[in-house]
C-alpha cells in the first residue's frame, strides 16, 4: 500500500471520527436539555403536591400556570394565599422532593407583601448531599419585582447544575472514553501513515543508491576487463580511453561517497557554520566552476546577473557553505532541463542578501512542494527516467540556510522551470 492511498485512509477515518464525535456532542446537549426538562417538572410536580398537602391557595379553580413562575434558572416562586409555619412547609416540600425525584439541595423562603421581606428562611439539604458543607449557600434570596405585591414561597437551588451532570455520568464518561479512543486511534494512524511514508522514502533511496553505483561499477568491470587484455598494449589510444573512462567513474563515485558522508556530518540539527567577508561575484563564479563539466555536457546557456550595489558589495556568510548550497541549485538546474537555460542573480531586498538560480525544466507540482526540502525525498519526474541522485541536494540547501538564519522561496511552473531564491539576513 502506497502512502498516498494510506493518507486517503485516514482521511476518511478522520472525516468519520469527526462525524461520531459530532454525533456524540449532539446526544449529549440533548440529554442535558431533556435533564434539565425533567427536573422543572419534577419541581412542578413536587409544588403541586405542596399545595394538597397545606392549602395554601385560597383559590382553588386557577391553574398552576398562574400560581409557578421561574424568574431565573435556579429559582422558582409561587403564591401562597396563607403563608405556612416554616416547619411545616420545609417538612411537607422536603417530602415531596424525595417523592418526585428532586434530590438536590434547597433553600427556601416566604415573603411576604405586607411586611416587604421574607419572613423566614430555611436550607433544605438533599440525603447524602455532597455540596451542603463544601459549598455553604450565603447567597441572600432576591426579590422580583414582579412579584413584590403579593405573598409567595421562594425556592433557590444552588447546586442545580451540578446535580444536573450528575444525572448525566454514563452519558459524559462514554463521552470522554470515545475521545480518548478516537485520539489513540488518530495517533496511531498518524505514527503509522508517518512509519509509512519513512519506509518509502528509504525504499527509494536505496533503490537510487544501487542504481547509482550498480552502473558505474558494470562500466568500471567492463573497462577493467579490456585493459587486462594483452593486446592492449599494443594500443595506446584504445588504453588511454578506457583508463580514462575508468578515472572518470572513480571521481564519481568518489563524489557520490562524499554525498553522504557530508549527509551523515550534517546530522545535527544546527549546522555550525563560520562567517566570512564573501564577495558575490567570486562565489558564482566558483559554483560555476564546479559544475563546468555538467554545463559542457548540456550545452548550457548560463546567464549570470550581478547587482552592483555603491560600497562594500560583500556578504557576511559562511563561504564553504553557501557555495555548496548553490552548487546543488545549480546541478538540479541542469539535471532538470532538457535544453538548459540558467539565469543566476544576486543582489540586496529590504534587510537581505539573495542569490536566485532561476531554469527552463520541467518544474514542481504544487503538490510536491512541500516535500522537496526532506532528505532522500525525490519529486516524480514523468517521462525523464535518466535523473540520478539520492534526494539530498535540497535537504543540504534548507540546513545552509537555515543555519544562516535565511529562508528559502520557491516558485515553480510545472514546464515552464523553476526558481529557488536564497535569502540571508544582511544584519
Amino acid at each position: 500500500m502506497r502512502s498516498s492511498t494510506l493518507k486517503w485512509i485516514v482521511l476518511s477515518a478522520t472525516l468519520l471520527a469527526a462525524i461520531v464525535v459530532t454525533v456524540q456532542l449532539y446526544w449529549l446537549k440533548k440529554v442535558y436539555s431533556f435533564e434539565q426538562r425533567q427536573f422543572n417538572i419534577n419541581v412542578v410536580k413536587s409544588i403541586r403536591g405542596l399545595f394538597e398537602d397545606l392549602q395554601m391557595n385560597d383559590a382553588p379553580g386557577i391553574s398552576l400556570q398562574q400560581l409557578i413562575d421561574a424568574p431565573d434558572n435556579n429559582y422558582f416562586s409561587f403564591k401562597a394565599d396563607t403563608i405556612p409555619p416554616k416547619d411545616s412547609l420545609a417538612f411537607y416540600i422536603q417530602d415531596e422532593f424525595a417523592d418526585f425525584g428532586v434530590l438536590t439541595d434547597c433553600k427556601l423562603g416566604a415573603y411576604s407583601a405586607a411586611d416587604k421581606k421574607f419572613v423566614y428562611e430555611e436550607f433544605i439539604a438533599a440525603p447524602a448531599s455532597r455540596y451542603a458543607g463544601v459549598k455553604p449557600v450565603t447567597q441572600e434570596l432576591p426579590v422580583y419585582d414582579n412579584a413584590r405585591n403579593y405573598d409567595h414561597i421562594l425556592l433557590y437551588f444552588p447546586h442545580r447544575q451540578e446535580y444536573i451532570l450528575e444525572q448525566m455520568d454514563f452519558w459524559i464518561v462514554s463521552t470522554v472514553v470515545l475521545f480518548l479512543a478516537l485520539i489513540g486511534l488518530a495517533a496511531s494512524l498518524f505514527y503509522f501513515y508517518r512509519q509509512k511514508f519513512l519506509a518509502e522514502i528509504q525504499k527509494d533511496f536505496v533503490n537510487n543508491f544501487t542504481h547509482e553505483f550498480k552502473t558505474p561499477l558494470a562500466v568500471m568491470k567492463i573497462a577493467a576487463d579490456v585493459l587486462s587484455q594483452e593486446s592492449i598494449v599494443q594500443q595506446p589510444d584504445r588504453l588511454e580511453r578506457y583508463s580514462t573512462i575508468i578515472r572518470n567513474q572513480t571521481e564519481h563515485l568518489q563524489g557520490q561517497v562524499e554525498r553522504l558522508l557530508r549527509a551523515a556530518s550534517i546530522e545535527s540539527k544546527d549546522l555550525p557554520i563560520r562567517k566570512e567577508n564573501v564577495d558575490p561575484q567570486l562565489l558564482i563564479e566558483q559554483a560555476l566552476g564546479k559544475v563546468q563539466p555538467l554545463i559542457d555536457q548540456k550545452r548550457a546557456k548560463i546567464e549570470v546577473k550581478i547587482d552592483e550595489v555603491p560600497g562594500d558589495s560583500r556578504v557576511q556568510a559562511d563561504r564553504a557553505h553557501l557555495e555548496l548550497a548553490v552548487v546543488n541549485l545549480l546541478e538540479n538546474a541542469l539535471k532538470y532541463s532538457n535544453e538548459p537555460h540558467i539565469v543566476v542573480e544576486t543582489g540586496r531586498n529590504e534587510d537581505d542578501f539573495f542569490i536566485s538560480v532561476k531554469d527552463n525544466g520541467v518544474g514542481i507540482e504544487k503538490q510536491y512542494l512541500k516535500n522537496i526540502f526532506k532528505k532522500f525525498y525525490r519529486v516524480p519526474t514523468g517521462d525523464i527516467h535518466d535523473v540520478k541522485g539520492f534526494g539530498l541536494g535540497l535537504n543540504f540547501v534548507k540546513r545552509i540556510i537555515d543555519a544562516h538564519k535565511g529562508r528559502i522561496k520557491v516558485h515553480s511552473l510545472p514546464g515552464i522551470g523553476t526558481e529557488f531564491r536564497l535569502f540571508i539576513p544582511l544584519n
